[in-house]
């Protein structure tokens, strides 16, 4: 059975070894209501990985979980095992173009396999009652038709998946570099506009590109949802203003200095815990960005790390 999105308005990317634990809560502190992703993490890790890779802190809500996989029965363990953390979704990477992960079977080569996403959503949702979502590419390699991209909406869509988070871009699994594919592919919006309007049922969002807040409500004039990027990393502050923007939350913003003392309890729990300073402060350095003394700023955690 579906169930009702989560509001999706604004969402941070999953972006590899950055979207941490400590990134999320990092950002937490700045918006109140935007959704988080977690890395992708695989099957594999989860299930016989030896660490804790599903651990978050409570305060990030709402977060989600990108999983990464293709065998149905794994995706639905995990599914289950992220309910039981208390995520509020899982959803599937299709959209990573590495070939650590094409060797994996799964990410964006996925796009290939519709069949086998719905059979992973179908088993996934079968056990779980958050919702499971999809992330993909506008389309891969030569398979980069609309009509291409829209079976595999319609072959996943019908397996009970009703939202859609779509990097307009489409991604070449062979040529280019996981860099690469986020850059050199033009970005085509109107693609996923389209979609929207094909599948007006369908929650959709679009990923890629989206550098301010005002491209975010441009976009939102044709969509459901913005996931935003590598500009929310490199300019964390940038989701000072979406929480009024688009949540009419009008709680007044941290300024960026009540941002660094409400880090501060946290960066001692967390090294009580045992973790470095650095692992936390990495995630800070934007936070200054087009600030008088962000340089400063940026300098001064890089050479005192430790």
């Amino acid at each position: 059975m579906m169930t009702q999105p989560i509001n999706r308005t604004i969402s941070v990317a999953p972006m590899l070894d950055w979207t941490d634990k400590h990134c999320r809560y990092f950002l937490r502190q700045i918006s109140q209501h935007a959704l988080l992703y977690t890395e992708m993490v695989t099957t594999g890790a989860i299930i016989f990985g030896k660490g804790d890779y599903l651990g978050f802190n409570q305060e990030e809500h709402p977060v989600a979980l990108q999983l990464g996989g293709s065998n149905p029965t794994d995706m639905a363990r995990c599914a289950s095992e992220a309910q039981k953390y208390g995520y509020d979704e899982v959803n599937i990477n299709v959209g990573c173009p590495s070939d650590r992960v094409q060797n994996g079977r799964f990410g964006a080569c996925l796009m290939a396999e519709p069949e086998t996403v719905a059979a992973c959503i179908n088993t996934m949702q079968a056990e779980v009652d958050i919702p499971v979502t999809v992330k993909s590419r506008i389309g891969i390699d030569d398979m980069d038709e609309y009509e291409d991209l829209t079976r595999f909406i319609e072959v996943v869509a019908a397996s009970g998946c009703n939202t859609f988070i779509v990097h307009a871009r489409k991604a070449w699994l062979k040529g280019l570099s996981p860099k690469q594919n986020r850059d050199v592919p033009p970005l085509m919006y109107d693609r996923v506009y389209q979609l929207k309007q094909q599948f007006p049922e369908l929650h959709i969002s679009l990923n890629g590109g989206v550098k301010t807040l005002d491209d975010a409500q441009l976009h939102l004039n044709h969509l459901d949802g913005v996931m935003i990027g590598r500009e929310v990393y490199s300019n964390p502050y940038i989701l000072a203003e979406v929480d009024k923007r688009f949540y009419q939350d009008h709680s007044v913003s941290k300024t960026r200095p009540e941002v660094v003392l409400a880090m501060l309890p946290y960066v001692e729990q967390q090294i009580a815990l045992g973790a470095r300073p650095w692992n936390i402060a990495r995630h800070m350095l934007g936070l200054f960005q087009g600030q008088a003394g962000g340089r400063i700023w940026r300098r001064y955690l890089s050479q005192k790390r430790h």
